[in-house]
């Protein structure tokens, strides 16, 4: 049986073992998706090299930046972005090869070109500054869309403070990206602190977060006749590309 699995440090929200499970099933796979949460991804080579049966890897918060020391090449994506969610495992009889790809720029991409659809001139704001950030802001870049990052202690160039946003930019910047964990399972009563008054039916609320299907972040949006977006599909999609480098009929 082939073994495949996700790494993180909190793992108890994600669905990607029941999405793994039920294509691996439907398309008679021999396969097992297993979870493995880990405090840093140091001993990550050490772990794949006694698990003989491991084929592949996701990657998700907090070591999409973090991981990338510890493996052997990135694709030109995940190079540019500096974000990996995806390892293929290859040995040979010269030892372990990890290479990391980052199959979320395509997931999102994918997801988001629907719902700016004949919005031109639309900007963004990226909530967060992790390695999903990174993919949205590469995305954002490609599609010519203007944006900001918003954080709590803003260190890059076209980053802002929370505390920053007023009516003025929540006119200009009417797509609102999360990229944090902030509202996501367990923690589902917590929420990014907006002027949520301020947003309008012009306005795209997209989370990265599917569990719960629905944030307060999401919710919110909604309330105020926001279009309203959530990760699940950008889930799948980055999950079927991730089994397709796996299985090598797609390389990057």
């Amino acid at each position: 049986m082939k073994m495949y699995g996700l790494i993180g440090k909190k793992l108890g929200h994600s669905y990607s073992p029941h999405f793994f499970q039920e294509k691996f099933s439907k398309e008679k796979i021999d396969g097992e998706y297993r979870l493995f949460e880990m405090d840093n991804p140091k001993h990550l080579r050490e772990m794949i090299e006694k698990m003989p049966d491991l084929k592949g890897l996701n990657v998700t918060i907090p070591f999409k930046l973090e991981v990338a020391p510890y493996l052997d090449r990135l694709d030109p994506v995940a190079r540019i972005t500096g974000s990996v969610n995806v390892i293929k495992i290859i040995r040979s009889k010269q030892g372990l090869f990890l290479m990391g790809f980052n199959t979320d720029v395509y997931a999102f991409e994918k997801t988001l070109r629907p719902l700016i659809k004949n919005r031109p001139n639309i900007r963004g704001l990226i909530l967060g500054t992790g390695g999903a950030a990174h993919t949205v802001s590469y995305v954002l870049r490609k599609l010519g869309i203007y944006f900001n990052f918003v954080s709590r202690k803003p260190t890059k160039v076209e980053s802002i403070k929370y505390s920053w946003i007023n009516a003025e930019i929540m006119h200009n910047y009417r797509l609102i990206v999360n990229t944090t964990p902030v509202g996501m399972f367990p923690r589902v009563e917590d929420c990014i602190a907006l002027p949520y008054d301020k947003v309008t039916p012009l306005h795209i609320l997209y989370d990265l977060i599917y569990n719960p299907e629905e944030t307060l972040f999401l919710q919110k949006g909604r309330a105020h006749g926001a279009v309203t977006k959530n990760g699940l599909e950008m889930l799948h999609l980055q999950a079927d590309r991730s089994y397709s480098i796996w299985k090598g009929k797609l390389f990057l």
